[in-house]
């Protein structure tokens, strides 16, 4: 059954990006610089395609299932994600991680946390799909793999919608 395959990849997807995050914080309180640009990358080359097939095939379809409000929602918490991983980006690039820097880089990181694991639970929503609508998912991310845009490129080229701007916090 293709909503199981779906499941399975869209957990280990999730688990990836969860994973990733949680070595991000680690990093930045380590304040290993090496490691910090190395997960940022490795972010945004794992988000961007997931974003973007999500984006494009998955929340319109799942639109009849939660209604355009829900998925306005969705869409507004990778619009946030975005703009964190562009101040984290910021952030990682400062002379000096200072205590302030570093305590802010962690919050923005877990202000994504719970996205992820919300998001994970849609794959029991897409079980009630018809198979040609699974498909047409798995296809869309097949696209958007092979296109191999990260999160930064496929924001910057192709994804219609802008991200909210983060911005260093007042002192």
């Amino acid at each position: 059954m293709l909503a199981d395959e779906f499941s399975t990849i869209f957990r280990e997807e999730h688990r990836d990006i969860r994973d990733a995050l949680l070595d991000l914080i680690d990093a930045f309180q380590a304040r290993d610089r090496e490691a910090i640009n190395t997960l940022l990358g490795r972010t945004a080359v794992l988000t961007g395609p997931h974003f973007r097939y999500e984006e494009e095939s998955l929340y319109p379809a799942l639109t009849e299932i939660f209604g355009s409000d829900y998925i306005e929602h969705l869409l507004a918490d990778h619009d946030r994600a975005i703009g964190i991983a562009h101040r984290l980006i910021d952030i990682a690039g400062e002379d000096v991680l200072t205590d302030a820097k570093v305590k802010e880089a962690v919050q923005l990181i877990r202000q994504v946390l719970p996205h992820v694991s919300d998001c994970d639970g849609l794959s029991i929503m897409v079980e009630r799909f018809q198979e040609e609508q699974v498909q047409s998912i798995l296809d869309s991310r097949d696209a958007s793999r092979s296109e191999d845009l990260d999160l930064i490129r496929w924001t910057q080229q192709i994804r219609p919608r802008s991200a909210v701007k983060v911005v260093e916090p007042a002192l």
